[in-house]
């Protein structure tokens, strides 16, 4: 048991939602229990600007590693944008050695988020600016909760 007032350390994960055009980035809190929106990034496949700014970010966070999402389909099926966001947690995962880079299962997170989204009052061009966002928040909230299945790369 620690002493009143020690510091706790630092636990801090970010989660990512990897679309074909936008990344979406959350991170949790230096306790590692509640996810916030950090970001997102234009997807860049030809020069990776994308993960330089997320390298950056998770520098800049003192980050522990990196959940990214699997948007199998509803059958649990893993189809071509589970591949993608496979392969961009691969390349991530070279960028940021020793760090872990982790899978985990997202179905309906997005349409999770539009919801929460919707439900907050946020609509039209508002909400599709910080979709990608929110539903990076779900993604990094469930992995932190344990309520999602974890993937080594």
């Amino acid at each position: 048991m620690s002493e009143p007032g020690a510091a706790r350390p630092s636990v801090v994960w970010f989660g990512v939602d990897v679309g074909s055009v936008r990344v979406g980035v959350a991170r949790s809190d230096a306790s590692g229990m509640l996810a916030v929106p950090v970001a997102t990034l234009r997807r860049d496949r030809r020069l990776g600007r994308d993960l330089d700014q997320l390298t950056g970010l998770l520098a800049e966070h003192d980050a522990v590693g990196v959940v990214v999402g699997l948007p199998r389909t509803l059958a649990g099926r893993a189809g071509p944008a589970v591949a993608e966001a496979r392969e961009y947690g691969q390349a991530l995962a070279a960028r940021i050695a020793p760090r872990p880079v982790l899978y985990v299962d997202e179905r309906l997170t997005t349409v999770l988020a539009q919801r929460n989204l919707t439900a907050s009052g946020v609509r039209g061009r508002a909400k599709r600016s910080v979709v990608d966002q929110a539903a990076a928040v779900e993604i990094l909230q469930s992995f932190l909760d344990g309520s999602t299945q974890q993937h080594p790369d």
